[in-house]
């Protein structure tokens, strides 16, 4: 039996300030665990850790293990919560860890396109990015408490 997430009837698609502004959040969260797997990296390495290829597969690994941590649980990282935004999937329940790796390929292949797989929600009837169809997935507003 998968869970499902509440208030099914009551979200709708978020559009792409919230999803920017979630992701600036998210940013400086990401900054500072990069900057302590830094820290540790150059402590096991003593000092070569960009060079070192254990380090620079931990630099991959981290953006993986943090939106999966925090999507896998609630679908929700502190920069979404703080925006009232949530993915899901296309039934309400959480992202699998085939969904968040491919959220996160989406997610570089939109930047690298200098932000078009973002912008393509402007251009896709049901509000989706790159990241959205790739995984399969949505990014929906949670109502607030009490609405």
């Amino acid at each position: 039996m998968t869970r499902a997430f509440s208030h099914l009837n009551d979200i709708y698609v978020a559009g792409l300030f919230r999803r920017l502004a979630a992701m600036v959040y998210d940013l400086f969260l990401l900054a500072a665990l990069f900057i302590l797997a830094g820290f540790i990296g150059v402590a096991l390495t003593g000092g070569e850790a960009n060079e070192h290829p254990l380090f620079q597969l931990l630099v991959w690994t981290v953006p993986f293990l943090f939106y999966g941590f925090f999507w896998r649980r609630s679908g929700q990282t502190l920069g979404m919560l703080a925006w009232r935004i949530r993915v899901q999937t296309l039934q309400g329940g959480p992202i699998s860890t085939t969904q968040t790796f491919l959220r996160l390929i989406g997610g570089l292949l939109s930047w690298s396109c200098l932000g078009l797989g973002y912008l393509w929600l402007k251009f896709d009837r049901e509000q989706r990015t790159w990241p959205d169809l790739l995984s399969g997935t949505q990014v929906v507003v949670v109502p607030r408490k009490g609405d």
